[in-house]
């Protein structure tokens, strides 16, 4: 099919290109002709990743977060907030993650499901919820983000909540009593029977079996679990916090076919993106402000206190959101790699061109320039951006900001550049104290910066690393996280 696109009518159905015909078009639309492959994670592949430290750092000096476009050093916050940090947000928007389109639609949050249920044995209000996204500009694409509140039925004043990036879905859903249950298990077992003769003999060979099983209520399903803690959600409604799950599929699908359906697709008229347009982290970011909306509406929520976690690709989406929603008061993020917190300048494990080729949906078609190995502006490579991670985390100060990562012994691959991470969560310290706040309390040399020993926490200030000896999962880290939040929360001196 031909992959140039021009506008249409208003209604005219969206483009339904393959993932390899949105990447030509973009290709195509930037002036690029051949991409460098990005590194595989096979250690026996001809052009597998880097993971020797020595070559780890061709690109060694990271573009300064504290020097202005005009070569002039930033020293006072003012400075930061009226003029730097301005333009940090305009190259990462532009090159990285895209722009959120000008006039977005509303979105009219519904409750689907009211229950009463328990998280281990803590009785808490459970919400579905369904945030629809006013779609008369373009009919042909609804958009209807899917998100489950669960709250501390025995609060005594409003909590603070963290909103997590997973599948929504209720922890316990409230059961009939045993009788009724045992009516209902009764009624289906004679309707089937009914349909289906053959099942008689099956039921009369197996007399206790009841179609429909009671639940356990002592914990909900689908969280992970560090080895000897209790589920995330358990912790956090023990400690007086409230949670959401929040699905990004439901705001964006998490595939390049995607792009002209989902949010995206629905502001685009299902038209393709353009190269500075957003990409699927970006706009998963977009529906976590929008379910951040619907928190400040609801009083037993303490909406100056919302954080946001994702572990991996929603790690990534994490970083993000808590970089450009200024109103998300922290976030925990979890193995985000490329893209997250991860430094595009090193050359260890995952790459830019990682993220130029099978993901590139998630970043902004700008992003693909940083792998270009031949294109009518020349090649580019990572030493291009005008920005990296490191600038990244620097938007979320002064706001508690918990970089975690596990250890590749655990399957948190050496792919995802753990101490890559570090050193971006070390350059990014000096934003943090030039804003008042306390950084990870060590050196700010970033190129001679040294991972703490595993389990060894850096938490002192609002700007945390941890990497406990789990795999790829921020579980083992969420009972900190919380102790080292709550501190915050509850200090006045920091607390304003």
């Amino acid at each position: 099919m031909a992959l140039s696109v021009t506008a249409g009518a208003q209604n005219a159905a969206p483009v339904n290109f393959t993932a390899d015909e949105d990447h030509h078009n973009m290709m195509v639309q930037l002036g690029i002709k051949i991409l460098r492959n990005g590194p595989s994670g096979d250690d026996a592949a001809p052009n597998h990743a880097n993971y020797d430290q020595a070559l780890a750092n061709p690109y060694p000096n990271l573009p300064d977060a504290l020097i202005l476009k005009n070569g002039k050093k930033v020293t006072t916050a003012q400075a930061w907030w009226q003029q730097r940090r301005p333009e940090i947000v305009e190259d990462m928007e532009r090159e990285v993650y895209g722009r959120i389109p000008v006039n977005m639609p509303k979105v009219s949050w519904t409750t689907k499901i009211t229950d009463k249920e328990r998280v281990g044995f803590y009785p808490v209000i459970a919400r579905q919820l369904i945030g629809h996204v006013d779609n008369t500009a373009y009919p042909l694409i609804n958009v209807n983000i899917e998100m489950t509140l669960v709250l501390p039925a025995n609060a005594k004043g409003p909590v603070p909540v963290l909103m997590m990036f997973a599948r929504s879905v209720l922890p316990a859903p409230a059961q009939p009593p045993a009788a009724d249950l045992e009516k209902i298990n009764s009624a289906i077992k004679d309707l089937l029977v009914k349909e289906h003769p053959e099942l008689k003999s099956i039921f009369e060979q197996y007399p206790a079996y009841n179609p429909v099983s009671e639940q356990s209520p002592f914990g909900p399903g689908g969280f992970p679990v560090a080895k000897g803690d209790p589920p995330t959600a358990v912790q956090l409604i023990a400690n007086g916090w409230g949670y959401i799950l929040i699905d990004p599929a439901s705001i964006q699908a998490d595939n390049a076919e995607g792009l002209t359906k989902g949010i995206i697709g629905l502001v685009n008229k299902g038209q393709p993106r353009k190269p500075d347009d957003w990409g699927a982290l970006r706009a998963w970011s977009w529906g976590a402000a929008r379910a951040l909306d619907y928190l400040e509406t609801v009083p037993a929520v303490d909406a100056r206190h919302v954080g946001i976690e994702g572990v991996s690709r929603y790690g990534k989406a994490a970083l993000v959101t808590l970089a450009f929603e200024q109103r998300f008061a922290m976030g925990l993020i979890g193995s985000s790699g490329e893209g997250g917190a991860k430094l595009h300048r090193r050359n260890f494990g995952e790459a830019v061109e990682s993220l130029t080729g099978g993901e590139y949906y998630w970043m902004a078609g700008n992003f693909m320039k940083y792998g270009a190995a031949e294109a009518s502006f020349g090649p580019k490579t990572a030493n291009d951006l005008p920005v990296d991670a490191h600038e990244l985390i620097a938007l979320c100060a002064p706001r508690l900001t918990f970089i975690s990562y596990g250890i590749p012994e655990q399957g948190d691959a050496r792919w995802l550049d753990q101490q890559g991470s570090y050193m971006a969560t070390v350059a990014a310290g000096p934003i943090f104290k030039l804003l008042g706040v306390k950084d990870l309390g060590i050196t700010d040399d970033y190129k001679i910066a040294k991972m703490p020993p595993v389990n060894t926490g850096l938490l002192d200030g609002q700007l945390a690393w941890r990497q406990h000896d789990g795999g790829h999962t921020d579980a083992p880290n969420v009972k900190y996280f919380i102790a080292w939040a709550n501190k915050f929360i509850h200090d006045k001196s920091v607390n304003k």
